[in-house]
């Protein structure tokens, strides 16, 4: 039976593709691209010259009927993002579930998570962490950072460069002596760590231009 496989790429350095992900993408009848002209690139770089179709938030609703059935008739399909693993604030949970209530077999790949080596990274607590991801941009904000406030485990946010400062500085209002690390460009040339208070890195980052995406790890409430 065809499969639907999700495949995680790089989140920066191309040589952290798997010879497992470099075979697959190479075999599938199709390959699901958050975005063709991105990764064209890693395509390229590594000469899989498979068909891709865009997939991505703006049109996943409209697609995943026709893709499972493209599948359930024989084709096999593999799924990446931009970077990192589908599913994961990407693309990619809508067509997972659409195939698991139609019995479709679902392979996922390990491989990279920018929140892994982040977490890592950080030097808190790992045995029990939560994940939100992006938060929200307006309605139910405030609400996140109640929580976050009040957040008995290690927390872990992504955070794009236009909104990092505005991130710190309402951090630095619900929980301003809590420890935070922050990882951007992970995996690439200029990969850096920071660690303090949101203050502090509020500092940090008014006097130098926020860059990349940025993974926060929160220390827990004591």
């Amino acid at each position: 039976m065809a499969k639907l496989y999700v495949v995680p790429t790089p989140i920066g350095n191309l040589e952290d593709m798997t010879f497992r992900a470099v075979r697959i993408l190479s075999e599938v009848d199709l390959i699901l691209a958050e975005d063709t002209r991105t990764s064209h690139v890693l395509l390229s770089h590594y000469n899989i010259k498979t068909k891709t179709s865009a997939h991505h938030k703006f049109n996943e609703h409209a697609q995943v009927e026709k893709i499972a059935q493209e599948i359930l008739d024989g084709k096999n399909v593999a799924l990446i993002s931009d970077a990192g693993t589908p599913g994961i604030s990407d693309p990619g949970y809508l067509l997972v579930h659409t195939c698991v209530l139609k019995n479709i077999t679902i392979e996922t790949l390990p491989g990279p998570t920018a929140f892994v080596p982040a977490l890592v990274n950080s030097g808190f607590p790992t045995d029990e962490f939560v994940f939100m991801g992006f938060l929200p941009v307006k309605k139910g904000r405030m609400t996140k950072f109640k929580s976050i406030a009040e957040e008995l485990r290690t927390i872990v946010i992504y955070e794009s460069p236009y909104r990092i400062i505005k991130t710190l500085e309402q951090l630095n209002i619900y929980c301003s002596d809590r420890t935070i690390s922050i990882s951007r460009e992970l995996s690439k040339k200029f990969e850096e760590t920071l660690r303090g208070t949101p203050e502090q890195l509020l500092q940090h980052f008014t006097q130098h231009e926020p860059r990349g995406e940025f993974v926060l790890i929160i220390a827990a409430k004591k």
